[in-house]
Formats: structure tokens, C-alpha cells, sequence
């Protein structure tokens, strides 16, 4: 298989990796999960294809959980919760980002407001019940 098709399948697959899953992984959770069906790529080609990907807008990064960067294939405006015991990290899709925020934002800085992430920390209702 010629080089540049190697490196599309291992880009899809990284991308469909993604898309599949709702547990906002790391580069290193997604490497993870693609090595059993693709052994041959590395840890490298997934961050490196990351990169371009929120580069693209395709994803985005949620920032830092425990010093590790997580990711999200839906780059649509929704809430995430991040729980600061077991780092798990949630999408509350029954809560609304308030769009008068980003007036708030807009009005009170003189600055355009081009997106907003609205993320809540605490403990989950498992880390709770430990």
C-alpha cells in the first residue's frame, strides 16, 4: 500500500475513532483504542493528525484534564461537566450555553465573541457515592 494511503486510512480511522465515542479521549485513549486494528500507528500520527484536525475545526479541544489534553468530534456549542475525582468527562446536552453570556462578554470587553465553551467541574454522581 503506497504511503499516502496508509497515512488517509490512519487518518480516518483516527478521526472515526473520535466520532464513535462520547468519552472525550486523550491522544494517548485514542492510540489506545486503535491499536488492536491498526498496531502499526503511533502515538505521534495520532497527536500530529489531532493537531490538524482541531486546526480544520473537524474537533476540539477541551483543554486539560489532569494535565492531559481531551478532545471532542462534536465542534457543535454544548456544556461538559468534568468530574475532579475520576476525570471522566460528560456532555450535559440538557443544558444551554446562554447566549445573553456572550453578549455580557461582548458588551463589557468591546471584544467579538466567535465561540463560547462552558465547562463545569466537580464530582460525579459515581465518585459521590464512593
Amino acid at each position: 500500500m503506497e504511503q499516502s494511503a496508509r497515512q488517509f486510512r490512519k487518518r480516518s480511522a483516527i478521526l472515526d475513532c473520535l466520532r464513535s465515542t462520547k468519552s472525550h479521549p486523550s491522544a494517548e485513549m485514542v492510540h489506545d483504542m486503535l491499536h488492536d486494528e491498526h498496531p502499526d500507528i503511533s502515538l505521534a500520527t495520532v497527536y500530529r493528525n489531532l493537531s490538524l484536525f482541531k486546526t480544520q475545526g473537524m474537533i476540539r479541544s477541551l483543554g486539560t484534564v489532569n494535565g492531559v489534553e481531551r478532545f471532542d468530534a462534536d465542534t457543535h456549542p454544548h456544556v461538559h461537566f468534568i468530574c475532579t475525582g475520576c476525570a471522566r468527562v460528560m456532555d450535559l446536552p440538557e443544558v444551554e450555553v446562554p447566549q445573553e453570556l456572550n453578549q455580557d462578554v461582548e458588551k463589557s470587553s468591546g471584544c467579538r465573541v466567535e465561540g463560547c465553551q462552558l465547562t463545569f467541574t466537580g464530582l460525579c454522581g459515581r465518585c459521590q457515592a464512593q
